[in-house]
């Protein structure tokens, strides 16, 4: 049979005796890492929201959606009302780096690294989702391509003073003085988490179309101006 696309090359790897969701990583290897998780979630045969949000049935729910009365943060809800699924992309960049894909969110976790150690975890919180069929080649686990930033744009250095003049058409929607009813603030930012999500509206990984069109018409160098303005503002 002719292997037509690298997802289907991986996946022909990866079949074996182990289960279908082993295909996205090791998810014997994942129960071990989901420890990070438990603390908070459940997730498995009655499962119940507690700190967070149980997590079955995660894969191809839309963010802020588990129902039960569970309190979402505000950033958590709009990225859910913007379009935000939990998909395998975005589940991995969430995992990676909570604040960069929402950046309000309560989420008390640094984030995983290590790309094996995401999928490792993915595979077994995929076992607890409907429809393994799906793995790893259709929707909702389909693997796109990760934001994944070269280091060199990661290394660039922002001129505040320019990142000023650009911030205006910010500033019509984030206001200046940190408050953050309705909209969030932006101010005092750390560089790299600021320049990942712009890339990530870029990139279209973050779902809000009005930061999709602004982010697109930045370049790198105005992303790290920007960036450099606004960790300056308390």
């Amino acid at each position: 049979m002719k292997i037509t696309s690298l997802t289907a090359a991986l996946a022909a790897v990866l079949v074996g005796s182990a289960a279908v969701a082993d295909e996205i990583g090791d998810a014997e290897r994942g129960a071990e890492i989901y420890d990070y998780c438990a603390a908070c979630h459940e997730v498995g045969r009655g499962a119940e929201n507690g700190i967070g949000p149980h997590l079955n049935g995660l894969f191809g729910r839309r963010a802020a959606s588990v129902g039960d009365g569970y309190a979402y943060s505000d950033s958590l809800r709009r990225a859910g009302a913007d379009g935000l699924e939990w998909h395998l992309r975005t589940l991995d960049a969430y995992i990676e780096n909570p604040k960069a894909l929402v950046s309000g969110t309560r989420m008390n976790f640094d984030g995983l690294e290590d790309a094996q150690e995401r999928a490792d975890l993915l595979a077994y919180l995929r076992r607890f989702s409907d429809n393994p069929r799906d793995i790893p080649e259709a929707d909702p686990t389909a693997r796109a391509p990760e934001v994944d930033l070269p280091p060199e744009i990661l290394a660039i250095v922002g001129d505040p003073a320019y990142g000023e003049y650009l911030s205006s058409e910010c500033s019509t929607c984030h206001q200046r003085d940190g408050n953050d009813d309705g909209i969030p603030s932006i101010n005092n930012w750390p560089s790299e988490d600021f320049v990942v999500a712009m890339h990530a509206y870029k990139q279209k990984l973050r779902p809000h179309p009005v930061m999709q069109m602004m982010a697109g018409r930045l370049s790198d160098e105005e992303i790290a101006a920007l960036a450099a303005y606004f960790k300056t503002i308390d």
